[in-house]
């Protein structure tokens, strides 16, 4: 048998690459094609790059639906939607990121998009351990669905609540550990600066961009806790989990810049 044919964690081998392949071509013709020079998202441009992935994630459950069957297929547009209706508080989390620590508009997407190759890591290390639970325990889907029970609740009283970023300990925390520059300097995470006592000699400070990129994948790991086990709940398959995980997070992380606008307009009509 060869080795592509080997199945592996829910699908052939051959399926994972054709996955991972079309992810990187999508992040190729978005970081290298679309925004290959910095600059500031509007609303139109954000949605059009919301449709190219939620058309590619569309796509994608059609293929499932060809290899695996309707029953698989419907169960990738199930987690497809879950991630993305759970997810949706994430965006707001993030918009606070940027208005604490100061990001400009022309950096930001910057953010999001190495932020989404620290998501395809951290969701793939989540779904796999909790693959594996389910596999040795299957009453820890009780517990996942008492998780999604808890964030039903959570997202009917919690609200947005812009010190809970401030006063994030995370951020003190990194703050305090970190050698911090005052500014950004251009879209640069790292950049070496003079040292303050010493003449000639250089020090390595990290850019307020690389708090915001630690705040945001620390704060997607925070809300995957919440939706992956809502997925787990529809199906224990790895493969779909995954999958449409990803897709979800990648149209989410696209849409924004449109998102963000309206909480911004949102504000400042609260403020008026």
């Amino acid at each position: 048998m060869d080795f592509v044919s080997v199945v592996w964690l829910g699908a052939p081998v051959w399926m994972w690459l054709v996955f991972l392949a079309v992810v990187v071509l999508l992040l190729a013709f978005d970081l290298g094609v679309l925004n290959r020079d910095d600059h500031v998202i509007g609303v139109k441009e954000s949605l059009k790059l919301s449709a190219l992935y939620l058309s590619a994630g569309l796509a994608f459950g059609l293929w499932v639906w060809h290899g695996f069957g309707s029953e698989k297929a419907m169960q990738f547009y199930t987690g497809f939607l879950i991630e993305k209706s759970l997810s949706l508080d994430n965006i707001f989390v993030i918009s606070l990121i940027f208005a604490t620590l100061a990001i400009p508009p022309l950096y930001q997407h910057r953010v999001l998009f190495w932020g989404i190759l620290g998501v395809i890591v951290t969701r793939g290390i989540m779904i796999g351990a909790g693959s594996a639970l389910v596999a040795s325990y299957y009453w820890v889907l009780y517990i996942f669905g008492a998780i999604l029970v808890v964030t039903g609740i959570k997202m009917l009283f919690v609200s947005e609540n812009p010190d809970s970023v401030r006063d994030s300990a995370l951020l003190a925390w990194l703050r305090r550990h970190l050698r911090v520059s005052e500014t950004t300097h251009g879209h640069d995470f790292l950049v070496r600066l003079p040292h303050p006592s010493q003449p000639g000699r250089k020090l390595w400070y990290a850019t307020p961009l690389l708090l915001a990129l630690l705040m945001v994948e620390f704060t997607d790991v925070i809300f995957a806790v919440d939706s992956v086990p809502a997925i787990f709940a529809i199906t224990s398959d790895p493969f779909i989990v995954y999958t449409s995980n990803i897709f979800a997070v990648l149209g989410l992380r696209a849409l924004y810049f449109a998102l963000a606008d309206v909480v911004q307009r949102f504000r400042q009509d609260r403020k008026s």
